[in-house]
């Protein structure tokens, strides 16, 4: 099953609300021939988008190759949230790799919001990074957990943004009774993730890049100078960077050993008043809850509730998107059972076993970033500035990352999926207990 034409139209983005409203991109012409170039980058999301523009800055040349349109994928569908830290707490990266390096992690965690916050100050990126996300514990035992891991975050990481939330205090912020207390972390926060991603685009090609559309890579030969083919053109180039996500597909076996696609669901309401607005969330912050399968949502610059929930691991996004999320959505609002949704959609995003980023060199010239399972607004984005500092010889972040153990899906990429959905359904049923 080919996951980038099985739920879309060709070189069409899908009907998100984010679609709707973006200032879109004349297309990129397709790449054709024989082409030289120093770094090939395959994928334009967010990882890839920006180590094109962070490579043509420091004068490579460079060629991006993107199958569908730039920010097609999960980079222009996603929730928007750009979250401080990595995708595990810092209470599991130190018993996972010890205090230091968790450290390290942690700053690489908190650049990665920075780096977001600094492109998204760029006329080029039309979208407004608001501060402020909530983590909402839909279990009260949950809560001396988060009222602990605040407290450790402010003492042992100087990180003052952050601070514990009771029940009453996160009834304030987020106008539901379906939640025990959280945090609220003021240095992270939101985005327009399809506009962040046109503004990518548009920042690299005015740093000499290269982006071409509708350019389906084929095929990648390892060697002193790779080659990659697409349907038009052969592509010879001293360097790789595979930003291909949940759309790696056949294209490389090790990293489609360990990242693996899931597709998860978004709907938006009708435009609601700024009063409204604020009695659902108050201070226009985002909002993600404990549940394993997360319940995120935010509001629009133009005042929609943007509600993501559900997952599904088949291939096929379901046949009634709106129907599905509304269930979640009416759980946690029952005022907003019957609102109307004017858009819904899907997206495939990628994960790893552990929850962390698959950094990975293959060989001396090809380079991979991957499996951001739900945090690739700001450590995707990152990533490519990192992976510019690899290519030039300043490897540090890039060796931080991938020092971590990325381990592969137990079945490999034939029967990771049956696999997971036994633990899913298992995750699924342990958020109602």
């Amino acid at each position: 099953m080919d996951l980038l034409s099985v739920n879309d139209r060709a070189g069409e983005y899908p009907a998100s609300a984010y679609a709707a409203g973006a200032e879109k991109l004349a297309r990129f012409d397709p790449p054709q021939g024989e082409i030289r170039a120093d770094i090939c980058v395959i994928g334009g999301g967010f990882t890839g988008l920006s180590s094109a523009l962070h490579l043509a800055r420091r004068g490579y040349d460079v060629i991006l190759l993107e199958a569908q349109r730039v920010g097609f994928g999960a980079s222009g569908r996603n929730g928007g949230q750009v979250g401080q830290g990595q995708r595990r707490d810092q209470d599991d990266l130190e018993a996972m790799v010890g205090r230091e390096h968790a450290a390290r992690l942690w700053k690489i965690g908190t650049e990665a919001v920075e780096k977001v916050r600094e492109l998204a100050s760029s006329d080029m990126v039309h979208a407004t990074f608001h501060p402020g996300i909530a983590h909402a514990d839909h279990r009260a035992r949950y809560a001396p957990h988060s009222r602990a891991y605040a407290e450790k975050l402010n003492r042992d990481y100087d990180y003052p943004h952050i601070r514990y939330l009771d029940r009453a205090e996160m009834r304030a912020h987020v106008g539901s009774d379906a939640y025990h207390g959280g945090t609220l972390d003021m240095r992270s926060g939101h985005i327009n993730p399809l506009e962040l991603a046109l503004g990518l685009a548009r920042m690299a090609a005015a740093a000499g890049a290269t982006i071409c559309e509708d350019a389906r890579v084929l095929s990648v030969v390892p060697g002193k100078k790779p080659r990659i083919t697409t349907r038009e053109a052969t592509i010879s180039a001293d360097h790789v960077i595979l930003a291909c996500n949940g759309y790696i597909g056949g294209l490389h076996d090790d990293i489609a050993r360990r990242v693996m696609p899931i597709n998860n669901y978004i709907v938006a309401t009708a435009p609601m008043t700024p009063e409204a607005q604020e009695g659902i969330i108050a201070g226009n912050i985002a909002v993600a809850d404990s549940k394993f399968v997360v319940n995120y949502f935010r509001f629009s610059d133009d005042h929609r509730l943007l509600f993501g929930g559900t997952e599904t691991y088949g291939y096929r996004f379901p046949r009634d998107i709106a129907r599905n999320v509304r269930r979640p959505l009416a759980e946690i609002f029952p005022a907003l059972a019957d609102i109307r949704l004017d858009y819904a959609w899907g997206g495939t995003l990628a994960i790893t076993m552990n929850r962390m980023p698959h950094y990975a060199r293959y060989g001396t010239n090809i380079l991979s970033m991957s499996g951001f399972s739900g945090s690739g607004v700001a450590l995707g984005t990152l990533s490519g500035q990192i992976a510019a500092e690899a290519v030039a010889g300043q490897a540090e972040r890039f060796d931080t990352m991938a020092s971590v153990p990325t381990p592969g899906f137990p079945g490999g990429a034939l029967l990771r999926h049956p696999l997971l959905v036994l633990a899913m359904l298992w995750y699924s049923f342990r958020d109602r207990l």
